[in-house]
């Protein structure tokens, strides 16, 4: 299927199990503060099996297709949303994964990255939603700050914002979504 075909499939998915709504008075507020009518609640994929697989299967074909499975050694889900279809993914992909929380837990062993990750590898990030790209900017910097490499994200979908777009130049980051291709 092209990129095309998947941004289509996955945009009928979302409106079919009406993970997209519309609220103007008042408005849906996003973790970034930003304001807006509309919100893409992509948890709900999780409670439809038949769509979640599809969604995880055009994952799989874009990672193939334009970054190469050869290219990857760890996948790493963002906390707490990406943390389901990352984990299909590495199961489909055969691959280690972490997911990484937004700051280091006050408890335990403090962790800001849960699993083991191996120093040096090559880790593809999974996101559920982009709006400002704050926290996929924020995982991929707990990725490189524990000394491996992060080029890419691969998100179900974004609102393609002024403010995404430069977080992700910034910050050296590519992201592909199956609803737009490479960003």
């Amino acid at each position: 299927m092209k990129v095309k075909s998947i941004s289509q499939a996955t945009a009928k998915i979302l409106l079919k199990i009406k993970a997209v709504t519309f609220r103007f008075d008042p408005p849906y507020t996003y973790t970034s503060g930003i304001k807006s009518p509309i919100y893409t609640d992509n948890r709900l994929v999780i409670s439809y099996p038949e769509f979640r697989k599809k969604i995880c299967n055009f994952y799989i074909q874009l990672i193939k297709e334009k970054i190469g499975i050869e290219n990857i050694d760890y996948i790493s889900a963002t906390a707490t949303a990406a943390i389901p279809m990352g984990s299909w993914i590495a199961e489909k992909l055969k691959l280690p994964m972490v997911f990484v929380r937004p700051d280091k837990k006050s408890h335990g062993k403090e962790n800001q990255i849960e699993g083991f990750l191996k120093p040096k590898s090559r880790v593809l990030i999974i996101e559920d939603l982009i709006s400002t790209g704050g926290s996929t900017v924020n995982n991929a910097q707990a990725i490189r700050d524990a000394g491996s490499k992060v080029s890419y994200c691969l998100v179900t979908f974004t609102y393609n914002t002024a403010v995404a777009k430069q977080n992700f130049k910034e910050n050296k980051l590519r992201f592909m979504t199956s609803l737009e291709g490479f960003l």
